[in-house]
C-alpha cells in the first residue's frame, strides 16, 4: 500500500515561502512614512525689528524682521508662523514698515530695494529698485498722504539721495539727489499742515543740512546749513517737530538744535551733568512727546526736553534695562516700556510720555535665567472689554528668543537661537538601569495590561473617544525613541549644539525636543562692552560607562573680543544636565584649536590651543595629560592656512615656550615647511581634510580582475583648491580665458604636493569633502556654463607588490615596514569630472560604525534640500562601455552629469533655509548614519545608504509573522493527527 502524502511538509514549506515574502524590503518610504524617524523644526532668527497688527476681525499678527534675513509674520496667539521669506544674504534687509494696514514694506541692499508684500500670505506684490549711496544706512518712512486717502507716500533715504515712492504699485512718483557732497541725510518728516517734506541730513562731521521739499514733485523749496563747533558722531534723534538732538563727535556733549523758518538755534549739553558714568557706547532713543531715552553701559536714563534751554533726567535705571520704542495712543500722548532685571524677575513698567513720574503699570515676571538679560522691547497695546487700555510686549532676549508677555506671564516663547548655530557635537544617552522595584514593575503590568485591553477595544473599534485619545498618548509614552535612554542600535542620542549668542542646548534626536540648555556666562557680552563670541564644541571627557560612573562632557571654546589677539575663553558642561563644571579666560589669544586623537586616564581629550604668536597650549592641563603629550608630541605635526597672506605653513612642536619658562604647558613651534601660492595668479579658495574620527574598514580594494589596489589612508592629507584673483568674485565676474581652479593634494608633514591639477576656465565657490583616499569638490564651469563635480583618488603604489600570496606566506612581503610621510610616496592618482545640475551650499559624507557600509555625498543644494549621492556615481574609473569584469564590480557606465533623483533627497518635501551645514553621525548600527542638518532651520533623519542588511525594517510586521507561525503550527498538528488516525484505520482494515 502507497505511503500518505507528505502534507505537513508541504504547508511548513508554504508557510517558509509566506514569512520570505513578507520580510522583503521597501526600497523607498511613503508619505505618511515621513516624519517618523525625522524631524523638521522652522526658526526665524533674532528679531531685530517689529511691527503689529491688531485688527478687530482675524488673525492678530506681528510681522518681524531678523538677523537671519528673514521677513515672517507671526501669529499673536501662539507664536506660529503663519509665512515666512528667507532672504539671501547678499539682499541684506535694513528697514520694515506697514502701509494702508495690508502690505508690508521692506527695505534692503543698503536702500537700493523697496518690496511690498501681501499682509495676509505674504506675496509680493511689486518691488522697486532705486539708485543711493550705499555706504550709508537707509532709512525707510511710510507718511500719510492727505490728498490721496487711498494711497500712503512711501520716503526712502540714503545718502544724498531721497526717493517717493507709491505704495500701491511701487511706481518712483519723485527721486531727489541733493548736491552737497558727504551728505548723509539722518532724519525725514513730513509736516501735517501743508504738503512739504522736511530733511536734515550731516555733511562730513561738522555741518548740519536743511531741506524743504515738496511733497508732490520733490522740488528743494529751501536749504541752508549750519556748522557745529566740535563735530557730530552721527547719532541723531527727533526730539519734537522743531528740534533735533545729536550727540558730538567725542560722546561728551548733545546738540539741541532746534530749526523754525529759516533760522536754527542750538545749545550744547554736557553729558556728564546728566549721568555719572561716560564709559561705553551711547545710544539715544526718541520716545515722542519731547522724552528721550539715553543708554549707556551701566544705565539708562530718561530725559526731558525743556524747549533750547537744556535736558533734564526724570528717571534712571540701572542696567541691564532695556527701552522699548513709543506707542502712540493718541494724537498727543503715547506709551514706553521699561524692562529691568530683579533678581530671577524681570520688571516690567509702563510709563506714558505725558506723565513721566508715574507708572500706569508695573508687573513681575518669571523669566528662565539662562535666557540672559532683554535685550529689545517692541510694545502693543490693546482695549480691553472695560475700555481700558491693554499692553503686550514681545521681548527678544539675549539668547535670542522670543517671548510675548502679556497680563504678567509669559503667553508663548520661541527657542530662535537655534537659527544660529555654529558648530554641533553628538553625546551619547545614559545607560538604562538594570535594577526595579517590586512596586514598578507590579505598576508597569498593571498599565501593560490596561494599555493592552484599551488596544484590543480599539482594533475591535469598541473604544470611545476618550479611550481612542487614551490608546494615542500610550502609543507616543511607549514610542522606543523618545526614552532618555541608549538604545541598542545607537539611534538616541543628544546632539549638542552652540549657537552664535554663546548659548549650548541639547536636543533629542527622537523628537527634536530640548533636553537642557545653558547660556555660557563666560560668552555673554560683559557690562564695559566686550563682544564675547562662540567658537567650537568639542567632546571633552567620554567615559566608558561600564568602568567610571562620571558623566560626559563637552568643551565650548570662545574669545573675549572681536580681533585676532583677543584672549580665549573655556568652558566644560555636563552632557547630561547641562551643568557647567569649570569656566576659564585663558591668558593667550585663539587662532587654532586642535583635537588630538590621545586621552588621559581619565579619559578627558587633549587639545592643543595655538595662539597668534604660533605657541601651542596644551589641555587639560594635568601631570597625566602632559605625560601622555609628551610620549607622542615627536608624532605629532600641524598646518595653518593663512588666507590673507596666501600661503600654508607646517610646523612642529618643541619642548617649551620661549616667552613662558614656567609654563610646562606651553610649547614653542617649528616652521618645517611653506608653500607660498603667488598672489598674482592664484589666491586660496578652500582647505580640507579627512576627519580624525573616521573609521576605515579596508585598506586594499579588490577590482574586478582581481587584482589589488591599495588605498592612501594618510591623515596627514590636505587638499588645496585655488583660483585666479579675477575669479574670486561670484560667477561671472571674469572671463572663461581669465579664470582658473588649481587642486593640490598635499602632505602636512613634509609640505611635497602630493598632486596637482588645473581646471581653466573654472571658478568659484569651491566646496569639498575628503573621506577615505579621495576628494569630491565642486565649482563652475565657465566655458560650459554649468556646475561641476570632479573626484580625485589617490592609491599607495609602492605596496603593489603585496599581492602574491606566495610573497605573504613566505614572509616576503612588506606589510609590516614602518610607513613615514618622509620617505617619498609611489601613488597613483585617478580623477574624472562630472556635471552637476546644482548650485551647492554645503557638503558631507557618510559616517558609519565600522566603515563597511557603502559612502554616500551629502549635499546641500541651492533649493535648501539634503541630496544623498552615491559614491559610484564619481568613480573615476567609470567607462562609457565597462567590461565584464567591471559590470560585475559594480562600476556604473559613464555618462557626462550625475543623475538627480528625486527619491535621494534626504529632506524628502522640506526645505533646511539657509542652509549652513551638514554632519554625519554613526550609529552603532552599521547599516545606518544620523544626519543633521542645521541653518535657519533643523532637520534630523536617518540614512541606509546600503539599506538596512543588518536589522528588520519599521514596517516589517511582526504581529502578522506571530501568526503565521501559529497557523502552520496548529495545521502541523492538525495534519499530524490526522495522518495518525488516516493510518490506524487503515491498520484495522
Amino acid at each position: 500500500m502507497a505511503p500518505p502524502p507528505r502534507r505537513p511538509l508541504l504547508l511548513l514549506l508554504a508557510g517558509i515561502l509566506a514569512v520570505a515574502c513578507l520580510a522583503t524590503l521597501a526600497s523607498a518610504i511613503y508619505e505618511d512614512q515621513v516624519g517618523l524617524a525625522d524631524w523638521h523644526q522652522k526658526y526665524i532668527g533674532k528679531v531685530k525689528q517689529a511691527v503689529y497688527h491688531s485688527q478687530k476681525s482675524g488673525r492678530r499678527r506681528v510681522v518681524v524682521l531678523t538677523e537671519e534675513n528673514v521677513l515672517a509674520s507671526l501669529d499673536l496667539r501662539s507664536g506660529d508662523i503663519l509665512w515666512r521669506h528667507v532672504i539671501d544674504k547678499n539682499d541684506p534687509l535694513d528697514q520694515l514698515s506697514l502701509s494702508l494696514g495690508k502690505y508690508v514694506l521692506t527695505l534692503s541692499s543698503g536702500g537700493t530695494v523697496l518690496r511690498a508684500w501681501n499682509l495676509p500670505d505674504g506675496q509680493m506684490i511689486w518691488e522697486t529698485n532705486l539708485q543711493t549711496s550705499t555706504l550709508s544706512k537707509p532709512q525707510l518712512h511710510v507718511l500719510p498722504n492727505s490728498k490721496v486717502a487711498k494711497d500712503n507716500l512711501v520716503l526712502v533715504s540714503a545718502g544724498r539721495w531721497i526717493y517717493a515712492v507709491s505704495s500701491i504699485d511701487g511706481a518712483i512718483l519723485w527721486g531727489k539727489e541733493l548736491a552737497l557732497d558727504g551728505l548723509e541725510i539722518k532724519q525725514v518728516l513730513q509736516s501735517p499742515e501743508n504738503d512739504v517734506v522736511y530733511a536734515v541730513g550731516i555733511i562730513g562731521s561738522s555741518k548740519l543740512a536743511f531741506y524743504h521739499l515738496n511733497a508732490k514733485t520733490g522740488e528743494i523749496v529751501k536749504d541752508f546749513q549750519e556748522s557745529l563747533p566740535g563735530g557730530l558722531s552721527g547719532e541723531t534723534v527727533l526730539g519734537s517737530d522743531n528740534l533735533l538732538v545729536a550727540l558730538d563727535k567725542t560722546n561728551s556733549g548733545l546738540f539741541l538744535i532746534k530749526f523754525t523758518g529759516e533760522r536754527i538755534s542750538y545749545k550744547k549739553v554736557r553729558v556728564s551733568d546728566l549721568v555719572q558714568d561716560l564709559s561705553g557706547t551711547f545710544k539715544l532713543l526718541s520716545l515722542s512727546n519731547g522724552v528721550i531715552a539715553m543708554e549707556t553701559s551701566s544705565s539708562v536714563s530718561l530725559l526731558k526736553l525743556k524747549g533750547t534751554d537744556g535736558l533734564e533726567v526724570v528717571q534712571t535705571f540701572d542696567q541691564p534695562a532695556s527701552v522699548g520704542d513709543a506707542l502712540t495712543i493718541t494724537d498727543k500722548d503715547g506709551a514706553f516700556a521699561i524692562v529691568q532685571h530683579v533678581g530671577s524677575q524681570i520688571e516690567f513698567v509702563i510709563k506714558f510720555t505725558s506723565d513721566l513720574s508715574s507708572e500706569f503699570l508695573r508687573e513681575k515676571v518669571n523669566i528662565d535665567q539662562h535666557r540672559g538679560n532683554v535685550e529689545k522691547v517692541f510694545l502693543n497695546n490693546y482695549v480691553r472689554t472695560d475700555k481700558s487700555h491693554g499692553f503686550r510686549a514681545l521681548v527678544v532676549m539675549e539668547d535670542h528668543s522670543l517671548l510675548l508677555i502679556q497680563q504678567g506671564e509669559v503667553v508663548w516663547g520661541r527657542e530662535d537661537g537655534l537659527a544660529s548655530i555654529v558648530d554641533v557635537t553628538t553625546s551619547e544617552l545614559p545607560v538604562e538601569k538594570d535594577g526595579v522595584s517590586v512596586a514598578d514593575v507590579e505598576h508597569n503590568l498593571f498599565e501593560w495590561l490596561k494599555g493592552h485591553m484599551l488596544k484590543l477595544k480599539g482594533t475591535l473599534m469598541l473604544a470611545n473617544t476618550d479611550e481612542v485619545a487614551a490608546i494615542q498618548a500610550l502609543r507616543l509614552k511607549s514610542s522606543e525613541k523618545n526614552k532618555m535612554t541608549r538604545d541598542h542600535n545607537g539611534f538616541r542620542k543628544l546632539l549638542i549644539v552652540l549657537t552664535k549668542a554663546g548659548k549650548v542646548t541639547a536636543l533629542h534626536t527622537g523628537d527634536g525636543r530640548i533636553i537642557w540648555s545653558n547660556l555660557l556666562p563666560s560668552l555673554r557680552t560683559s557690562r564695559s562692552g566686550v563682544v564675547s563670541s562662540a567658537l567650537r564644541i568639542y567632546q571633552w571627557q567620554v567615559p566608558h560607562h561600564s568602568v567610571m560612573r562620571e558623566n560626559p562632557s563637552v568643551l565650548v571654546v570662545g574669545k573675549s573680543g572681536e580681533d585676532s589677539s583677543a584672549l580665549g575663553v573655556f568652558s566644560i558642561l555636563d552632557s547630561y544636565s547641562g551643568e557647567e563644571l569649570n569656566s576659564m579666560r585663558l591668558d593667550h589669544s585663539v587662532a587654532q584649536i586642535i583635537q588630538l586623537p590621545l586621552k588621559d586616564s581619565s579619559e578627558q581629550r587633549l587639545h592643543l590651543i595655538v595662539d597668534s604668536n604660533s605657541h601651542a597650549h596644551l589641555y587639560p592641563r594635568s601631570p597625566d595629560a602632559l605625560n601622555v603629550f609628551h610620549h607622542e608630541m615627536s608624532n605629532l605635526y600641524f598646518y595653518s592656512v593663512d588666507v590673507q597672506n596666501n600661503v600654508i605653513r607646517g610646523y612642529s612642536l618643541q619642548k617649551s615656550c620661549d616667552l613662558n619658562l614656567g609654563d610646562e604647558f606651553c610649547f614653542s613651534t617649528k616652521e618645517l615647511w611653506s608653500i607660498i601660492f603667488p598672489s598674482d595668479a592664484e589666491r586660496i579658495a578652500l582647505s580640507e581634510t579627512r576627519k580624525m574620527n573616521e573609521v576605515v574598514h579596508t585598506q586594499a580594494k579588490i577590482i574586478g580582475d582581481h587584482d589589488v589596489m591599495y588605498k592612501y589612508l594618510s591623515k596627514n592629507l590636505v587638499f588645496v583648491a585655488t583660483v585666479s584673483p579675477k575669479a574670486a568674485g561670484d560667477i561671472g565676474s571674469a572671463l572663461p580665458e581669465e579664470a582658473s581652479l588649481v587642486a593640490y593634494l598635499i602632505d602636512a608633514v613634509t609640505g611635497r604636493i602630493l598632486h596637482r591639477v588645473t581646471h581653466h576656465g573654472a571658478q568659484g565657490p569651491v566646496h569639498a569633502v575628503v573621506s577615505e583616499n579621495w576628494v569630491v569638490y565642486h565649482y563652475f564651469n565657465l566655458r560650459a556654463h554649468r556646475f561641476e563635480m570632479a573626484v580625485i583618488e589617490i592609491y599607495d603604489q609602492s605596496r603593489a607588490d603585496n599581492k602574491d600570496v606566495m610573497k605573504l606566506i613566505l614572509g616576503k612581503h612588506n606589510l609590516s615596514a614602518p610607513i613615514t610621510s618622509y620617505a617619498r610616496p609611489e601613488v597613483v592618482v585617478k580623477s574624472q569630472s562630472y556635471f552637476f545640475t546644482h548650485s551647492v551650499k554645503a557638503m558631507a559624507v557618510t559616517q558609519t560604525a565600522k566603515g563597511i557600509t557603502s559612502k554616500q555625498l551629502l549635499i546641500g543644494t541651492i533649493g535648501d534640500q539634503v541630496l544623498a549621492l552615491d559614491k559610484r556615481f564619481l568613480d573615476p574609473r567609470r567607462s562609457v562601455n565597462p567590461t565584464q569584469q567591471e559590470k560585475e564590480e559594480g562600476i556604473i557606465p559613464l555618462t557626462d552629469s550625475l543623475p538627480i533623483i528625486p527619491q535621494s533627497f534626504v529632506t524628502h518635501s522640506h526645505q533646511v533655509e539657509a542652509l549652513r551645514g551638514i554632519v554625519s553621525v554613526p550609529a552603532k548600527l552599521e547599516s545606518t548614519t544620523l544626519v543633521f542638518t542645521y541653518g535657519v532651520d533643523l532637520f534630523y533623519t536617518r540614512l541606509a545608504p546600503s539599506r538596512t542588511y543588518d536589522s528588520l525594517t519599521d514596517e516589517f510586521s511582526y504581529a502578522l509573522l506571530l501568526i503565521t507561525i501559529a497557523v502552520l503550527v496548529g495545521a502541523i498538528v492538525f495534519t499530524w493527527i490526522w495522518s495518525e488516525k488516516k493510518e490506524l484505520r487503515d491498520k484495522w482494515r
